[in-house]
């Protein structure tokens, strides 16, 4: 009898213990599912920007059988540039003169060897400067230099006018900030419209900065970029 009677407590005391148990698994289910609830939106933010920095290159070509010659040429209107450049307010150092390419047509293997000259030579001179709206001037001045006999040529991918904005950490802080914030501001609306209320962030992610020009016609005009993913907690 004694026996029985034990069994049926101890019995009795493991029940209990499994419906405690299933009570608090039930509890820690529930608290992790409410915990789980999660959205995940994205914040953009764009600014255009005016670029700081310009890369402007001008070549020309020279074409004949002598080198000598050719070359005295090129010296001549070389300085006939710098000088143009300098006295429309662009600094001797912000200038730079590359060494010319030679293009030997009788050597080159597929060329043309009918052309009446055997070398082109093509020189180019760099401006690398921060005053860009002087430097836009200018390149809308470039008849002056052909009246000089300089014909300065286009077309050649090699050497097109880059147009830079270098001040990015600048405004780093507050474009994720408003990022940031356009984020918070999206899921917000989303808790409110499920009736649920907004938590804290489970993660945050930054995506990269990128920095294009407005359109084909003002690359001058820059458009920057960034977009914020956030994970916010959703509570009842």
């Amino acid at each position: 009898m004694e026996k029985s009677y034990g069994n049926l407590v101890a019995g009795l005391f493991v029940a209990i213990g499994i419906i405690a148990l299933g009570l608090s698994l039930k509890s820690g289910i529930k608290g992790f599912i409410q915990k789980e609830r999660v959205v995940s939106v994205k914040g953009l933010a764009e600014k255009e920007v005016p670029a700081d920095r310009v890369i402007w290159p001008l070549t020309y070509k020279e074409i004949g059988d002598n080198l000598s010659v050719l070359y005295n040429n090129m010296e001549k209107k070389n300085n006939t540039i710098i000088s143009f450049l300098k006295a429309n307010g662009i600094e001797e150092g912000e200038i730079t003169v590359a060494a010319p390419e030679i293009i030997d047509m009788q050597a080159e293997r597929y060329g043309n060897n009918q052309v009446p000259y055997r070398y082109n030579v093509t020189s180019v001179l760099t401006v690398t400067s921060s005053k860009v709206d002087l430097v836009r001037k200018l390149m809308t001045s470039q008849s002056d230099l052909l009246k000089e006999g300089i014909a300065i040529s286009g077309g050649d991918y090699r050497y097109t006018t880059q147009f830079l904005f270098t001040k990015l950490n600048e405004v780093k802080p507050g474009m994720i900030e408003e990022a940031t914030k356009n984020a918070r501001a999206t899921a917000q609306k989303f808790a409110e419209d499920s009736d649920s209320k907004l938590g804290k962030i489970r993660s945050a992610s930054q995506g990269q900065f990128s920095i294009s020009d407005r359109d084909a016609n003002t690359p001058y005009i820059k458009n920057i970029r960034v977009v914020t993913t956030i994970d916010y907690y959703l509570n009842d």
